[in-house]
């Protein structure tokens, strides 16, 4: 009996290539394994494809409530964003992608996992930390460190001389990653950080700003320690929710970012990239902790979503410093619950006012009509003693140059 590699299956260009290469270098059963974080729409016929390379078994695995719940909702209440624009969307399915491998892996007493993220990529990292992280014994394979093939022109030639099907016309050869969360788009024009965007025909999730309805239109988010549970009064699951505000996200042109990044490797790239529900979530949960959130907790906060960002980005789900940064989140969410209204109009969102029960808002406090809880000659001595410093440094300067 051969022995079994799990394979991280899309049915995309690179791994319906890494298929036949495998059985051919090492003479193993290919179980393909799909795990759909949200591609729904790009597995109609994978089975067939699967067939046609000459896979041993196909595994099709629905992850996506699991994604929202224990992936993107933590990472939502971190508030992390890499490099101040980035909202993690590959980054933060790779930890549960290759979870599910090693399942499988175990499952069907696999001697190695393979993927086919190239040696310039920051998901090799990604994937292979996360594996090693479970499962230290099993070997990886990355073909794309191995192999002589150096584009995806050799891709395509490789498949058509071994008559396979080619699941790509070269012309639209883009690197996309599509999940519940975002999709991305690298490669051809956009390698080149002069070029602009041809976002008639590159935009996948919604419509450029400029090609947004006329009207606005007006949602309200509800959050639970944190974490959104309803949409316009309406209670959904995790990734219904986020599909919801994708399609009203895109409708409106809502989270389209082009972005050069700094990758884990040591270089830069450029993409574009768009999460239409999740900078809507990511504006509404702002908006209830503003609310809720002592503005020491707060700014702390603040350090520790840098933080989160960068494990996330470099692949460092699974480590003891995550999951204490997850449960500083997690108690600072305690009172993270409310109601937030927002308008959608041309890629911008506009705030239409929150509430909340925990609101540390005092409209007493707040209001210049002098209220009982605050005495404007109060002021005096809160300033004479924050202060201090300041004015000590400034007569001991006084002093020293006779001035």
């Amino acid at each position: 009996m051969k022995e079994k590699v799990v394979l991280a299956f899309s049915g995309g260009l690179d791994t319906s290539v890494i298929v036949p290469w495998l059985r051919e270098n090492y003479d193993y059963d290919v179980i393909a394994v799909c795990i759909n974080v949200g591609q729904d729409k790009e597995l109609t016929g994978l089975e067939d494809r699967a067939k046609a390379m000459g896979v041993a078994k196909l595994y099709i695995e629905d992850v996506k409530e699991e994604f929202a719940k224990d992936y993107i909702f933590p990472m939502l209440k971190s508030g992390a964003i890499y490099e101040s624009r980035y909202y993690l969307g590959t980054s933060i399915a790779r930890p549960l992608i290759a979870k599910v491998l090693v399942e499988i892996a175990i499952k069907e007493n696999a001697v190695a996992i393979c993927h086919g993220c190239t040696g310039k990529g920051n998901d090799q990292v990604r994937f292979e930390l996360a594996i090693k992280s479970l499962a230290p014994h099993i070997q990886i394979i990355a073909p794309w460190r191995i192999w002589d093939i150096t584009s995806r022109d050799q891709e395509i030639e490789y498949l058509q001389q071994r008559n396979l099907p080619v699941p790509m016309k070269k012309e639209e050869s883009y690197s996309r990653d599509l999940n519940l969360w975002h999709i991305s788009h690298e490669g051809l024009d956009l390698e080149n950080p002069e070029n602009a965007p041809n976002y008639d025909t590159l935009l996948k999730l919604g419509t450029y700003p400029e090609k947004a309805p006329e009207n606005a239109e007006t949602i309200t988010i509800t959050f639970e320690k944190g974490e959104p549970t309803h949409l316009n009064d309406q209670a959904l699951s995790p990734a219904k929710l986020i599909e919801e505000l994708n399609k009203l996200g895109g409708k409106h042109g809502i989270g389209i970012e082009d972005i050069v990044e700094n990758r884990v490797v040591g270089m830069k790239s450029r993409g574009v990239y768009e999460t239409p529900g999740g900078k809507i979530l990511y504006y509404a949960h702002e908006m209830i902790e503003h609310l809720t959130l002592d503005r020491e907790t707060y700014q702390y906060k603040q350090q520790v979503a840098l933080e989160y960002s960068r494990l996330i980005y470099d692949g460092k789900w699974f480590t003891p410093l995550r999951d204490a940064l997850a449960a500083f989140v997690d108690s600072t969410q305690r009172f993270v619950s409310g109601k937030v209204t927002l308008k959608l109009y041309k890629g911008n969102i506009i705030s239409q006012g929150a509430a909340s029960k925990y609101s540390l808002y005092s409209e007493d406090l707040a209001s210049f009509t002098t209220g009982d809880l605050y005495n404007h000659h109060d002021a005096d001595g809160f300033i004479t003693l924050f202060g201090l410093p300041s004015k000590v440094r400034a007569l001991m300067h006084q002093k020293n140059e006779g001035k």
